[in-house]
């Protein structure tokens, strides 16, 4: 069995580096993000990003943040026989406050992409501080910096709306101010992480996927 992994916003497998997947996993692959076409809708980009999943053969799948939003996304196309999120909602009914308001007043759609532009000291301070303030390494891991890519992502999980399936096993931590564990009933809760956590908390990620897909 295969398990296919979604990292989150702008991120890469980079994130899942110390990550011990269970061993039950003929193979790990990582699904990289993918550009936005012009004018390109949620669900086409959907199918785009879940063409290398072969259905062929059973498998599973994993996402951190966007890529926990993609991978139930994905599931509704091709099921997979067990789905994974972490630091991620099941629903909008989950979005924290800052996101509703985020969403109802549409600061994201006015914001131009040049706002969004490799590493400007706007753009930076307000991603490390949604991911990680403490973390000096976290520019490491958001590697994933087209402007339009960015700005499109974040204005598609504002208008995510999905039916929460109850077979998603979710995993938060407890100080995650993205996907505070508050608004959710989590499977699985973190202490001490934040958003970052399956970087800073990797052991415990590590135990609870081999616990789950045991």
């Amino acid at each position: 069995m295969k398990l296919y992994v979604i990292s989150g916003l702008g991120a890469d497998k980079t994130v899942f580096e110390n990550i011990v997947f269970p061993e039950k996993f003929s193979e790990i692959i990582f699904i990289d993000w993918l550009i936005p076409e012009t004018e390109e809708t949620f669900e086409h980009f959907v199918k785009r990003m879940a063409k290398p999943i072969d259905e062929k053969e059973k498998f599973c799948l994993l996402g951190y943040s966007f890529g926990g939003i993609m991978v139930q996304e994905i599931n509704k196309l091709k099921p997979a026989e067990k789905i994974v999120i972490l630091g991620s909602i099941k629903s909008q009914k989950e979005m924290s406050v800052t996101f509703h308001l985020a969403k109802k007043s549409k600061i994201f759609a006015k914001i131009p992409e040049t706002y969004f532009g490799e590493k400007t000291l706007k753009s930076y301070a307000f991603f490390r501080k949604l991911f990680d303030p403490k973390n000096p390494k976290f520019w490491r891991y958001f590697v994933v910096q087209n402007p339009h890519y960015l700005k499109w992502s974040i204005n598609k999980i504002l208008d995510w709306k999905c039916e929460e399936n109850p077979e998603v096993i979710q995993i938060l931590a407890d100080k995650d101010i993205v996907f505070p564990p508050k608004n959710s009933k989590p499977n699985y809760v973190i202490k001490g992480g934040t958003h970052l956590f399956p970087v800073t908390k990797h052991k415990e990620v590590s135990r609870i996927l081999n616990e789950v897909f045991s």
